[in-house]
């Protein structure tokens, strides 16, 4: 019993203490005032350790760095929480580590460039040439000196020392150029200095033998270089390294078409050139030059004196000294290693003196 006067019926739609009525919009569920601690169930749990984050700072409305294309670290490392193990800090997320702490440049779209050995040198003030010196210097001197005394024997004699000297430069010159290993390529090359060598026996020491030489094997470099598989750039570095190594070995038979006398003088020379040029300290490269041009020519004319040449094998010493000089510094370049010292080194003061052997022979003769 109630003292209520009589109401319609209404439907009980629950307890409402603030007399309000909730609402519910098509589509919606029941909204009211929910459990405080209803929506933990549906958030993230992280177990283990992690980071405190009242010392962050918000990075809302940071721009990107130009350079690197990542943000740029605003706030101080964040500290630990008192439960955390020492060790390493780590990033916080969506923040960059800071360049400079590891030891590295930042990171550009474009990449950084190698940088050789020679480019450091002049950058820094030094000279990016290192002279083989004496070792190298006496081994060409030797071999020199077997050249001249088996050109006295005879052709089939000079065969046996010319051959070293046209292999040890195919394989100087491909090391000189800081490709090894090549054995493609040194193979090739030494195999196009035997076919002159051949080619020059057959025709009667005819230099034609070695340009005609060069010529099929520029042409068969070209087509092997064609059929690789490798970059455009290594294959371009490919060819200019075979193409110039085959020619240089080729070019060495220019011994085997001199005359005896003028390979005997001329051999003599660079070896005397050689042996002067690393005797002299380095810092005097000029100085050191004019005498090693002035003993290979007092050598070339001494050695004249007891072939047909006479003493006009000083002017024969003096310009295979001379282009023996051009070969020493070409060995000498780019912080060569001792690998290029005693190939490079040793083979091409000879290898670049056999065409002036060969020509100044003839106009002395």
């Amino acid at each position: 019993m109630t003292d209520q006067p009589n109401q319609p019926h209404q439907p009980y739609d629950g307890y409402d203490p603030y007399g309000q009525q909730p609402q519910a919009w098509p589509g919606q569920g029941y909204q009211g005032y929910e459990d405080p601690h209803a929506a933990q169930q549906y958030t993230q749990q992280w177990q283990g350790q992690t980071w405190e984050t009242q010392n962050h700072q918000p990075v809302s409305g940071q721009a990107p760095d130009p350079e690197t294309a990542i943000l740029t670290p605003q706030s101080p490392q964040p500290a630990r929480s008192p439960g955390t193990p020492q060790g390493p800090a780590a990033p916080a997320a969506g923040d960059a580590a800071d360049p400079s702490a590891s030891g590295y440049g930042p990171a550009t779209v474009g990449g950084n460039t190698r940088v050789t050995a020679a480019q450091r040198a002049r950058a820094e003030g030094r000279s990016p040439i290192i002279e083989p010196g004496m070792q190298p210097a006496a081994l060409t001197a030797l071999l020199g000196l077997l050249l001249a005394g088996a050109a006295a024997l005879g052709t089939y004699a000079l065969l046996v020392p010319l051959v070293v000297l046209q292999a040890v430069t195919a394989a100087g010159w491909f090391r000189l150029n800081g490709m090894w290993p090549a054995r493609q390529g040194i193979a090739l090359g030494f195999a196009g200095a035997l076919a002159a060598d051949a080619a020059l026996l057959v025709s009667d020491r005819s230099p034609s033998a070695i340009l005609g030489t060069i010529g099929v094997w520029v042409l068969l470099a070209l087509v092997l270089q064609l059929r690789s598989h490798a970059d455009p750039d290594e294959r371009m570095y490919g060819l200019m390294a075979t193409v110039a190594a085959s020619a240089l070995a080729i070019v060495a038979g220019g011994y085997l078409a001199a005359a005896a006398d003028a390979v005997t003088v001329g051999a003599v020379a660079v070896a005397v050139a050689v042996l002067a040029r690393a005797i002299v300290p380095p810092p005097r490269t000029a100085a050191s030059v004019v005498v090693a041009l002035l003993a290979a020519s007092g050598a070339g004319s001494a050695v004249g004196t007891l072939t047909d040449l006479g003493t006009q094998g000083a002017f024969l010493g003096a310009g295979a000294a001379a282009c023996a000089l051009i070969g020493h510094r070409v060995a000498s370049y780019d912080y060569p290693s001792r690998f290029v010292h005693f190939t490079a080194g040793v083979a091409l003061p000879l290898a670049a003196a056999a065409p002036a052997v060969y020509v100044l022979g003839r106009a002395l003769a």
